[in-house]
C-alpha cells in the first residue's frame, strides 16, 4: 500500500505515546516511512523542503542540508544537528496532524555565539546543547505555541523550553526536563 505524508501523519497519530518512549525508537512503528520537513531559517530567509529518512535510511546529502540551514548564521559555521531533533518535530507535526513549515530561529551555535548571548541575556545557558547540534529553537507556521510545546512535551524525547513572549520552543535530545 502506498501512502502519502497526510496518510503517514494520520496514522503515527495513535502510535506515537508508544512510539515515542527514546528518539531512536519513536518511529518504531513505521520505520519503512519516508520522513519529510519544509523550514525556513527566520534569520538567514533560507528554505528548504527535504526527505531526510527514505524509510530505510537517513540520507547524509538531506541531513548535510538541514545542518547548513541550522548553521551558527553569525559566524557562517555549519555543525553536524542531531538527527533526531528532526524526527522530534516531524512527530510533533504528526501528533498536531499538521504538515506546517518549521521556522527555525535557532539551530547549532558556536561556543563564542554562545557566550556573546549569554553576555546580553540571562536565558542563555552556560553548556547550552544547541553548541552540540542537539537542540533547535522553532515554531510552526500557523500553529499555536502551546499546543506545539505540549506536543513536545508529550513525546518525552529531551528538554522542552517554552518562549511565549519571544513566540519560539526549545526542543532539545539532553534529559527530559521542561521549563518555560
Amino acid at each position: 500500500m502506498d501512502f502519502s505524508r497526510r496518510d503517514f501523519l494520520k496514522l503515527t497519530g495513535s502510535g506515537l505515546v508508544v512510539a515515542s518512549c527514546a528518539p531512536g525508537l519513536a518511529f518504531a512503528s513505521y520505520p519503512d516511512k519516508p520522513r519529510e520537513l519544509a523550514l525556513n531559517n527566520l534569520n538567514t530567509g533560507e528554505a528548504l523542503e527535504t526527505c531526510y529518512f527514505d524509510g530505510k535510511n537517513y540520507l547524509k546529502n538531506e541531513l548535510s542540508r538541514l545542518n547548513h540551514l541550522c548553521r551558527d548564521y553569525r559566524r557562517n559555521e555549519v555543525h553536524a544537528m542531531d538527527k533526531y531533533l528532526f524526527d522530534q518535530i516531524s512527530l510533533i507535526q504528526a501528533e498536531l496532524g499538521v504538515e506546517s513549515e518549521v521556522l527555525v530561529i535557532s539551530g547549532y551555535r558556536s561556543p563564542a555565539t554562545n557566550e556573546a548571548l549569554r553576555a546580553k541575556s540571562g536565558g542563555v545557558a552556560k553548556k547550552s546543547y544547541h553548541m552540540l547540534g542537539q537542540a533547535i529553537d522553532f515554531r510552526l507556521d500557523g500553529v499555536n505555541l502551546k499546543q506545539v510545546r505540549d506536543a513536545a512535551i508529550s513525546l518525552k524525547a529531551g528538554g522542552v523550553g517554552y518562549y511565549p513572549r519571544s513566540n519560539f520552543i526549545h526542543i532539545d535530545t539532553g534529559p527530559v526536563r521542561y521549563w518555560a
